[in-house]
């Protein structure tokens, strides 16, 4: 029997994250169905099994289902996976509050910093749906979208305050090709999900500035090292950020040309205004607007992250891509420790 059979589950958003792991539930013996606002992306989930736009050329479970009626897709779920740009999560969910089932597990899937708030999506979520934190998960890892759809292996991180919550998503989601860990440190998965976002954006201009390897691996350790600096001002677990959340989600963000945010930092590196970078891009980076709520959230706590404040100075304060390598090392000269 699949680990995931009779459990039912919802998923909100039906962009490439939130299809893909409806996929996954799916094969793990969920029943699934998603929630999407377009009503031609919902048919052609549900009668062709596509999502062209988001996947394109991925056949998708012939089980999976999706509307636009959002109180439809969540009766009677035991778990509700969220997957909708950061920025939208609040708006979005406090509607459905009356919608949401007793009893049911809210999963965020999403990756960012809330702007003006500076909360952690499963903060914004349990807010928006009055939920205790023991009804709600977060799912992060080295998890890009497109692989996961054509079930290349991976393995990603189930994390919660509740065992009982992690153990019951971690289930629903566990087939032949995605291996969930369980993790208690909520704090320390979701800073990794979110910070790595900003590094891939740095490496990402680097490399559209034709800088080479050397650059990338000395953004990505040096951004670990912001990362976890950050993870640990705030309560997070050392433990987590050289494991599957930390540097693996790093490395695979920082490396893929399927990264959205790596690819928009290319684009920028290349002459693109940021305007243009997002319309190159498609989908949404999620780096782009949580670079800011990082860095309010890292001086909040007095953090210092070069690699991050520099990204914001070229995304948001005009700083020109060509004098942002200088700042990515703009550290005083001392011996390397975190």
């Amino acid at each position: 029997m699949s680990a995931g059979a009779g459990l039912r589950a919802a998923v909100l958003g039906t962009g490439s994250w939130g299809t893909a792991f409806a996929a996954v539930l799916a094969d793990a013996g969920c029943d699934v169905a998603l929630w999407g606002r377009t009503t031609a992306t919902c048919e052609e989930i549900t009668l062709k099994h596509r999502n062209e736009r988001y996947l394109p050329g991925v056949d998708l479970p012939p089980a999976l289902r999706a509307s636009t009626d959002a109180s439809a897709v969540l009766e009677g779920a035991d778990l509700v996976a969220i997957a909708i740009p950061s920025q939208s999560v609040r708006a979005t969910l406090e509607p459905l509050r009356a919608a949401f089932p007793a009893g049911a597990v809210a999963v965020s899937l999403m990756k960012g910093v809330e702007l003006a708030t500076d909360r952690r999506m499963s903060q914004v979520v349990a807010e928006a749906l009055a939920l205790p934190d023991d009804r709600v998960a977060v799912v992060s890892g080295p998890n890009l979208a497109r692989e996961i759809a054509e079930h290349q292996p991976t393995a990603t991180v189930v994390a919660s305050t509740s065992p009982e919550t992690a153990a019951l998503v971690a289930r629903a989601c566990a087939s032949a090709y995605f291996r969930p860990y369980t993790n208690d440190d909520v704090v320390g998965v979701e800073l990794c999900g979110a910070v790595k976002n900003v590094i891939a954006l740095a490496v990402g201009i680097s490399q559209g500035r034709g800088l080479g390897y050397n650059t990338m691996a000395t953004v990505i350790t040096r951004g670990l090292v912001e990362i976890t600096r950050l993870g640990l001002a705030l309560g997070a677990q050392p433990a987590t950020f050289p494991g599957l959340a930390g540097m693996g989600d790093l490395m695979a963000t920082c490396a893929s040309p399927d990264s959205r945010n790596h690819k928009l930092g290319v684009h920028l590196g290349q002459g693109m205004t940021l305007n243009e970078a997002l319309t190159a891009t498609g989908g949404t980076a999620e780096g782009v607007k949580s670079s800011r709520s990082v860095l309010e959230l890292a001086h909040s706590v007095g953090v210092e992250m070069p690699i991050t404040s520099a990204v914001v100075q070229v995304l948001h304060e005009g700083l020109p891509v060509e004098d942002l390598a200088p700042l990515l090392l703009g550290r005083p000269h001392k011996a390397e420790r975190v």
